[in-house]
């Protein structure tokens, strides 16, 4: 039966002022980062290292970030659209002064993917910490803790195309962009080793195209957005059933509408969408096997979801459906002025490495001809997808090391190294859902 309390909460929630909730949901969300650092030193952290890792907020200028409308209203109470800054949030990694010697002297800096956070390379920040003087692992603008301005005020959908700030694409990577180089102002780092996973990998390329002084070395770990899109559509197929062709033209549609996973989230009962996200990670993260570990990292990706969608949105302006990029990768970064790239992939990747071999090839045939093109290598992470950073926690960080310049202590895993046509075929077998296990 009915109990007083129980209609207390009931009647609570239904009148919780917006504002309360979003603050509740906040705290839950810094309370999760507080767990993931716990589980990152319990577990993920080498015996010998001593270190210091905390999170941290900086203030960025709104007026940096060259968009339309900078009198946005903060979707999670951290700034008011009076103030003159917005909030970058992120978790540092630093090692005490006295054994700073044998680091790599560029921090490193890594952005999250699509609908994630810094916290998600909590298996990578303290392995890594070893290799550099600092690891900044951030929250995008827009995303997780950072400033979560209305992006249909700052970015409109319907600008202008062309190449000025009015352009959708262009005004959506203006808005990472810009942040990104704010934030490094902000720190006083003059030059970073740049590490971007899957849409995170897409907004470093286009931050190292802008600002190639800053970067030492870049890391794309299974970007998105690399290939050029085949002109046949893959519909026109005689050989794929109605259903599969109904499914995908109503995904496209539900696309150009500008609906995220995150808006269908927040669009259904939180339990539902409680559940959904303990699936995804049950799914998609078999490795992560600690039932505790998985809790945490569901509660992580909840509690991000759920607040006030942001960053989420530039998805249909930067990729057509199929994760395509509307300005693809392979013919942009040949033209970087950054002396290495690298790209990392996971062995049942659903992001095609073709795309990286390609660059690859590119960038081989350029210097053949007398250009002057960075250095591109493609890595291989063995037993893991797209979510790399977490199957192989420990081979994804050799390969950043690698990829950095480091140097690997004696008997540590190897990522694979590849050429296009020596090997990549044995090794990667794509996606493990489009493969026979």
């Amino acid at each position: 039966g009915w109990h007083p309390t129980t209609m207390t909460s009931i009647l609570a929630n239904l009148f919780t002022p917006a504002n309360a909730l979003i603050a509740s949901r906040v705290e839950s969300l810094r309370q999760t980062e507080t767990d993931l650092i716990a589980l990152a030193k319990q577990r993920f952290s080498p015996a010998d290292l001593e270190h210091e890792i905390e999170v941290f907020d900086t203030d960025i200028p709104r007026a940096a970030l060259r968009l339309s409308k900078t009198d946005v209203k903060c979707q999670i109470n951290t700034v008011d659209e009076q103030d003159a800054h917005f909030v970058v949030h992120g978790v540092k990694v630093t090692k005490p002064s006295t054994t700073r010697d044998t680091a790599i002297a560029s921090p490193l800096v890594i952005l999250h993917g699509y609908m994630n956070g810094s916290l998600y390379f909590y298996r990578n920040l303290l392995g890594l910490a070893r290799h550099f003087e600092a690891v900044y692992s951030l929250d995008q603008l827009g995303w997780g803790l950072s400033s979560r301005p209305d992006f249909d005020r700052v970015v409109p959908a319907d600008g202008k195309s062309g190449n000025d700030d009015t352009c959708p694409i262009q005004a959506s990577e203006n808005f990472f962009v810009e942040s990104l180089e704010a934030w490094r102002k902000a720190n006083s780092i003059e030059r970073m080793n740049l590490c971007g996973h899957s849409m995170g990998g897409y907004l470093g390329v286009a931050y190292a195209e802008r600002y190639p002084q800053h970067v030492d070395r870049l890391i794309l770990l299974s970007p998105v957005g690399v290939p050029e899109q085949d002109p046949e559509d893959p519909l026109s197929r005689p050989d794929i059933p109605l259903r599969l062709k109904v499914l995908f033209n109503t995904f496209r549609y539900l696309w150009s509408r500008g609906t995220t996973p995150g808006s269908f989230a927040r669009s259904i009962p939180q339990s539902q969408a409680r559940n959904m996200i303990d699936k995804y990670v049950e799914g998609r993260l078999p490795q992560v096997t600690c039932s505790n570990e998985r809790q945490v990292l569901g509660d992580y990706l909840f509690h991000s979801a759920m607040l006030p969608g942001s960053g989420e949105f530039s998805l249909n302006r930067i990729l057509k459906p199929g994760a395509y990029a509307r300005k693809p990768t392979v013919s942009r970064i040949p033209n970087l002025a950054v002396g290495h790239v690298s790209f990392v992939y996971g062995q049942y990747d659903w992001m095609d490495c073709s795309g990286g071999l390609e660059v690859q090839r590119r960038c081989q045939d350029m210097h053949q001809a007398g250009k002057k093109v960075p250095q591109v290598d493609v890595f291989g992470i063995s037993k893991a997808g797209h979510m790399l950073q977490i199957e192989n926690w420990e081979e994804t960080n050799n390969a950043i090391i690698l990829a950095t310049g480091g140097k690997l202590e004696d008997g540590a895993h190897l990522p694979g190294r590849f050429t296009e046509g020596v090997d990549e075929g044995e090794f990667f077998k794509g996606s493990r859902f489009r493969s026979s296990k």
